[in-house]
């Protein structure tokens, strides 16, 4: 494994910019010998290289990351276990403050908690029913950045998670599929968001009987070419269970919360300076640029 300083400068510097939205300590009273912004950029970290708590520390060892993050020593493995599961995902939030796009994507997807492949249980004939931590997001999909997202015990209704995902965010127009087709969602985003509704009209609404007034509108001046945006989302998806993962190492519901945010955050920094950061290398931006490309991706 290549863990040379410049395969992951960029990563962690952004990564520690933007953790400088959270507090350094929890408390007065902490021991102060590694922030939370250090212990947050090792958990995206942990992400990003797909590896253990065990085995990210014996990376440490043997790389110069610990010199970027600014480690005064190496941290032990429980030390990161014990972050994780005291961390609140309100604060892992903070880190996707992205809230505005021309076209809003949302999806939803599934992140397996099992290992076991369907063919062991079959052949041990247990049962194939797999139990999974559903995903909701909204995305810019004109930069495929996540903005919000809804984390659940799956299996689960879209509907209940669309007004979280849409809520407080600035946009034209808002895709989805007819799994978030409701009066409510439509009439939220015309009325609340002042943006136009793309989400596709079930087919069994489509009769006279229980088509809405909004609903009609929405049939006859439906954009199928801004709809179809959508599928972005399923890229972002692919992307995220690609590089990342798709089977959560955590066992508790509240950890495999914070390792799914993880992904996220991860999954938005590589995009960020992906698309934004050509040349990063040679002329590294400040914090203040960084956060003005990440939250308002004007440039």
């Amino acid at each position: 494994m290549d863990n040379s300083p410049s395969k992951y400068l960029n990563f962690i510097n952004q990564a520690l910019e933007l953790c400088k939205e959270v507090p350094r300590h929890f408390s007065k009273f902490s021991n102060k010998i590694f922030c939370n912004h250090q212990k947050i950029t090792l958990l995206v970290l942990k992400q990003k290289l797909r590896t253990t708590y065990r085995d990210l520390v014996e990376i440490l060892k043997i790389s110069d990351i610990p010199l970027l993050i600014g480690l005064a020593r190496i941290p032990h493995h429980t030390t990161l276990v014990k972050f994780a599961k005291k961390i609140k995902p309100n604060l892992l939030n903070l880190l996707l403050p992205h809230r505005e796009a021309k076209i809003t994507g949302i999806d939803g997807t599934g992140f397996e908690v099992e290992n076991k492949s369907l063919h062991y249980q079959i052949r041990t004939a247990r049962s194939t029913y797999r139990r999974y931590i559903k995903l909701g997001i909204s995305a810019d999909t004109d930069k495929q950045i996540i903005m919000k997202q809804t984390i659940n015990k799956g299996p689960r209704n879209d509907n209940k998670d669309f007004m979280p995902l849409v809520r407080d965010i600035k946009t034209n127009f808002v895709c989805a599929d007819k799994g978030y087709d409701a009066n409510a969602n439509h009439t939220f985003v015309e009325r609340n968001l002042n943006a136009k509704s793309c989400i596709k009209i079930k087919e069994k609404v489509i009769s006279k009987r229980y088509r809405s007034t909004l609903r009609k509108r929405i049939l006859k001046t439906f954009d199928e070419e801004t709809y179809h945006n959508r599928s972005k989302v399923e890229s972002i998806f692919s992307s995220i269970k690609r590089k990342y993962g798709s089977c959560l190492r955590a066992r508790s519901f509240s950890t495999q919360k914070k390792e799914v945010l993880c992904k996220l955050v991860a999954y938005n920094l590589d995009r960020a300076i992906k698309y934004f950061l050509v040349g990063f290398q040679q002329s590294p931006m400040n914090r203040k640029a960084f956060i003005h490309v990440y939250t308002c991706l004007n440039i």
